[in-house]
């Protein structure tokens, strides 16, 4: 009855709540990498004030940011962003532009420890090889510690885009139409709680489960095969040049 009744309530509550997960977690991803690598950046005592002091101002900064926003629950954060903001400063927001903001700097914030975390966790001698074959900090950091970076913390990265997917639910308190919202206008209306949340259990499920079967395949795309031929003695002796040699000795 319900289901029959409100289903297109229900999936356009599915829409939102994937695409605001989905575009704040990608969103959410570029701050933290951004906000991570400045973290990881050594601290050099060899380098002049006038460099050090400004580096370490703004890593405070950033590591305030961190603390704030995982410190702190989301709801608050969407009531102090859209409500406060318009009362203290006269920052008028519209409510979907400041449900991305809220879900991103969120989101961002607990992807800096990550990919921190994701940073420090390389070898040490792969930076110093780097080094070695004369590249500097920005290209090591580019060519050779991001993209193994990225790879350890997928996992990381399928699980933010889960709990954001879950977590949009507390987005209602700024009146977005997501799909607690459909789920709490449909109960009230018809004061059908069970059912009504049965259908919206069944749904947060299933996306939060197909999340998890894209974000695997995306694993092992990156991973590629798991299985290579060995190059045999004949390949390598017509990649070498060899097997032309020894025809032109013949004749």
């Amino acid at each position: 009855m319900t289901w029959s009744r409100y289903k297109s309530f229900y999936l356009i509550g599915a829409r939102n709540t994937l695409v605001i997960s989905f575009v704040s977690t990608l969103i959410g991803c570029v701050i933290g990498f951004a906000v991570g690598i400045v973290q990881a950046i050594p601290d050099d005592d060899s380098a002049s004030k006038l460099k050090r002091i400004p580096l370490k101002v703004f890593k405070a900064i950033l590591r305030g940011y961190v603390e704030l926003f995982r410190g702190t629950p989301m709801i608050v954060q969407a009531v102090f962003i859209y409500y406060g903001m318009r009362m203290a400063f006269g920052i008028h927001m519209e409510m979907w532009t400041a449900a991305f903001i809220i879900v991103s700097i969120n989101t961002g914030a607990y992807m800096a420890e990550t990919v921190r975390g994701g940073i420090l966790s390389i070898d040490r001698g792969q930076e110093e090889g780097s080094y070695a074959l004369g590249m500097t900090y920005y290209q090591t950091m580019l060519y050779v510690i991001l993209p193994q970076t990225f790879r350890n913390i997928i996992p990381q990265i399928g699980n933010n885009l889960i709990i954001n997917i879950k977590d949009t639910s507390v987005l209602s308190v700024i009146s977005i139409t997501d799909l607690f919202f459909v789920h709490k206008s449909v109960s009230g209306s018809l004061y059908n709680y069970f059912e009504s949340a049965t259908i919206v259990m069944a749904i947060y499920l299933l996306m939060t489960l197909g999340a998890s079967w894209l974000l695997r395949k995306l694993e092992k795309k990156i991973d590629g095969k798991k299985h290579y031929d060995l190059s045999t003695t004949d390949t390598l002796a017509h990649t070498s040049g060899l097997v032309r040699y020894e025809r032109q000795s013949k004749e």
